[in-house]
């Protein structure tokens, strides 16, 4: 993923070059030490041992092909990237992160094309099945059974409108409109809350069956003989209504063996087991994990390119709100990613399927676009920056100052890595 996106980004800097007259003297994916090396007309095509990233040397850059410092001839002025108008200059830095921005407008419809496939519950009405023990929405005064109707003012007629509302007003209060046995009700949750994240973050779960959907090999369930498909009906004699009745009956029992009675194929059947103990966390368990129901969405080609669009548009406005309200304080550093978030979350879309893969790669496609087009120096937005300033005064920023702008841009760039590195590490191994 990360290979594509780096490609399709110095392929927008490579093509406005060629397009402009400038001559490219190296197109590179990656850094470091060169892996592989092929010359084709003035261009040197490398791949490099460092995945993260890439780069296109242009002739005018301060540098010559052999990376050494070198005093241009008048001929060779022709085709300097330095030498031509400030303009083009402008348009072939903005070039690379244009193209991350682009390259969702034409994957996604792709997916509303292929299908889709979401939770069945993602396009219900709101309505909770659980609230999360110690949660903020269990502090707020939610019960299961209660239905979302507004947020801030925004109706909410499915948990995908109740978890868009969310983010558009990440870092705010929140004031929820909901439904509870007849009666309207609008329940409050204070600035400092999880809502970045959705309502499942919140400790609003929906409505689920105790239906086994996963089974952990070594674990009590599967020693037991149950099978996926089994719906749950009693533990201990207690009936079980849905999947959250589970853990407080499993963790009452202990580590004594227990009677569990399943529905499989519209039959009862009783089996034995004893749960397990997970002594880091003090919990008994089964091994078993629920079914989410999913249903497949798919689009005709007009629709799908409509579809694509908004959702690209919908990605690329809720970036920004993000990057705003992390700038203002209203949202946590904590929830900037790394590399390794990255590596996971492609991971788990590669065991999807090929629309939650592509999904994925338009999102860190946006990701990557914007965060270039932020005015830090030594990215593509520093430049653009020095280049509008030019554009405006009428001269370029002094040698000095852009030697110094280089510098601390450096250092942020470095310092924003490690805090992305450190909230990786942290989620891995949290305390």
């Amino acid at each position: 993923m990360l290979g594509i996106l780096v490609f399709i980004h110095e392929l927008g800097h490579f093509a406005v070059a060629k397009f402009s007259g400038v001559k490219v003297l190296k197109f590179s994916l990656g850094f470091g030490p060169k892996l592989l090396s092929r010359t084709w007309g003035d261009t040197e095509y490398l791949i490099c041992a460092i995945p993260l990233g890439g780069y296109v040397q242009m002739l005018g850059e301060g540098v010559d092909s052999n990376g050494e410092e070198a005093e241009l001839t008048e001929e060779e002025k022709a085709f300097s990237f330095a030498d031509k108008p400030l303009s083009r200059r402008l348009a072939i830095v903005a070039a690379g992160p244009l193209m991350n921005l682009i390259l969702p407008f034409l994957i996604l419809p792709v997916t509303y094309l292929v299908g889709v496939q979401l939770p069945a519950y993602y396009e219900q009405p709101p309505c909770i099945g659980y609230v999360a023990a110690d949660s903020e929405a269990a502090a707020a005064g939610f019960a299961g059974g209660d239905c979302l109707a507004e947020i801030n003012g925004n109706e909410t007629g499915s948990w995908n409108d109740a978890n868009k509302a969310l983010l558009g007003f990440a870092g705010d209060s929140l004031a929820v409109r909901i439904n509870r046995d007849g009666r309207q009700l609008t329940l409050h949750l204070p600035e400092e809350n999880s809502s970045l994240e959705g309502l499942q973050a919140l400790g609003l779960l929906p409505r689920q069956a105790a239906v086994i959907g996963g089974i952990a090999p070594g674990m009590p369930a599967e020693e037991a003989g149950l099978e996926v498909g089994d719906r749950i009906l009693r533990i201990n004699q207690k009936e079980i209504s849905s999947w959250y009745d589970l853990k407080p009956s499993i963790q009452e029992t202990g580590a004594s063996a227990i009677p569990i009675v399943v529905d499989r194929d519209g039959e009862p059947l009783e089996v034995v087991l004893a749960p397990q103990l997970k002594e880091e966390t003090g919990d008994y368990l089964v091994g078993i994990a629920p079914m989410t129901e999913t249903v497949m969405k798919r689009f005709g080609f007009v629709d799908s390119v409509r579809a694509g669009a908004a959702r690209s548009m919908e990605l690329i406005e809720l970036t920004l709100v993000f990057i705003q309200k992390l700038f203002t304080g209203n949202v946590s550093a904590k929830n900037i990613g790394g590399p390794i978030t990255v590596v996971q979350v492609a991971g788990q879309a590669a065991q999807a399927d090929w629309s939650a893969v592509l999904s994925v790669l338009a999102f860190i496609s946006i990701q990557l676009g914007i965060l270039n087009l932020l005015p830090i120096p030594i990215l593509d937005g520093g430049h653009i920056f020095f280049y509008l300033f030019e554009m405006v005064f009428r001269r370029p920023l002094s040698m000095r100052a852009r030697e110094v702008a280089q510098q601390v841009g450096l250092v942020l760039l470095v310092l924003l890595m490690l805090l992305a590195f450190y909230n990786d590490l942290a989620r891995l191994w949290p305390g």
